[in-house]
């Protein structure tokens, strides 16, 4: 096949590995269970809206929900997937799945015209299914013309509602439905479930890697696949650490390190040479800041309960290590420094300059130790030559008598 034909052919990895059956699906395992029952025990309702982050699954979960609604062999939460019905629906391409982009027909007319066709039975299989995405971008006059026949649709017509904004949708709509809401993916999971994809399609990999494509990916399993697919055409048919960090533009975590290190030294000299040596490596200092937050936090983590790599690519030696060096109460501390620091870096001259003091504040201030007394406010204190003096703010003079 020559390589034109191949480029062609190519699909993206989010399309080709996505589920077909409820066995597929990474995660939801509450929704799946709860939705199969359903199937099995043909206890189904008439509407049924599924909320979550982008990418989790809710469109995927409606189109496999809508095939074990009609596949040919009966419905069931396993769906044969090779009658006409579920090769259709697969495809795209089943007459009775109405898909509906609720983002581009927001008008009360479109949605008058899709409810004028729920009358008529299905066409090819056991029911018509309405399958709205993103259903809260309908307007209010949309939303006013769907509660009736939401309510009571014919018992030929199911809705499946999707949207990442419940939170927009009339507490008339939400009452009608059943809710399903889909979390957001571990970084374990993802991890597994890229590694998965990885040995299917044969091509290498490094651990690491899959760690920095779950972190990215921030819980969705889209997301994880689209930046696989650019993983692994930017590292020429491999998926390795080095190839991935500069992709997502990640600073080495080595700086954050040397940064930590020279804090839990309380060297000034060692801290010093970490930041010439960023200024030379020219490094992103926002980047480099939310990566020190995100290590403190796994730090602290790690502190109260033990165990933290589920937080973090870093190796649990190194949490270990950092948290024997810097006590509970200075991991506290530098955490809200740093988190301040975000702030302050945009009024800042430069964010260089911002994020430079940030780090001198980090090696100045310490903690209060059990036990130790911040200085009365009532007193001042001034050292003249040596000598100590310690002067009483005097009381606000009372107020004169009235009958004075």
């Amino acid at each position: 096949m020559s390589s034109t034909a191949t480029t062609a052919n190519h699909t993206v990895l989010a399309r080709k590995w996505r589920p077909k059956t409820f066995s597929e699906l990474v995660g939801q395992t509450h929704v799946m269970q709860a939705l199969a029952n359903a199937l099995d025990q043909q206890r189904l309702h008439h509407a049924y809206l599924f909320t979550g982050t982008r990418g989790v699954g809710k469109t995927t979960i409606a189109r496999i929900f809508s095939k074990a609604l009609n596949c040919e062999q009966g419905v069931s939460s396993t769906p044969c997937g090779v009658c006409g019905v579920c090769c259709s629906i697969d495809e795209g391409r089943f007459i009775d799945l109405i898909e509906v982009d609720a983002a581009s027909r927001t008008k009360v007319d479109d949605t008058r015209e899709m409810l004028d066709n729920v009358q008529f039975a299905p066409s090819q299989g056991r029911y018509k299914v309405y399958l709205i995405d993103e259903v809260h971008m309908l307007s209010k006059s949309s939303f006013n013309a769907l509660l009736k026949t939401l309510e009571e649709p014919p018992e030929h017509v199911k809705f499946l509602l999707a949207t990442t904004e419940p939170h927009k949708l009339p507490i008339t709509v939400l009452s009608r439905c059943l809710k399903f809401n889909l979390m957001r993916l571990t970084q374990a999971q993802l991890e597994t479930h890229l590694e998965f994809v990885l040995t299917q399609e044969g091509v290498p990999f490094d651990n690491s890697a899959l760690a920095l494509l779950a972190k990215g990916a921030d819980g969705s399993v889209r997301d994880a696949l689209s930046l696989l697919d650019q993983a692994i055409a930017y590292g020429a048919g491999e998926v390795l650490f080095d190839a991935v960090q500069t992709m997502l533009g990640w600073v080495d975590q080595q700086y954050s390190l040397s940064i930590l290190n020279a804090l839990s030294s309380e060297d000034p000299e060692q801290l010093k040479q970490a930041i010439q040596q960023l200024a030379v490596m020219g490094v992103d200092y926002q980047a480099l800041l939310t990566q020190l937050i995100e290590i403190l936090h796994a730090l602290s983590y790690f502190q109260v309960f033990g165990d933290a790599t589920a937080l973090t690519i870093m190796s649990e030696e190194v949490i270990e290590t950092l948290a024997v060096n810097l006590n509970p109460e200075r991991v506290q501390l530098l955490y809200q420094i740093a988190l301040l620091a975000k702030q302050d870096m945009l009024l800042a001259p430069d964010i260089r300059i911002g994020f430079e003091m940030a780090l001198i504040r980090m090696l100045a201030f310490q903690p209060v130790k059990q036990g130790e007394c911040l200085p009365d406010s009532s007193t001042s204190q001034t050292d003249r030559g040596g000598e100590k003096i310690i002067s009483q703010v005097s009381a606000p003079a009372s107020a004169p008598d009235p009958d004075f």
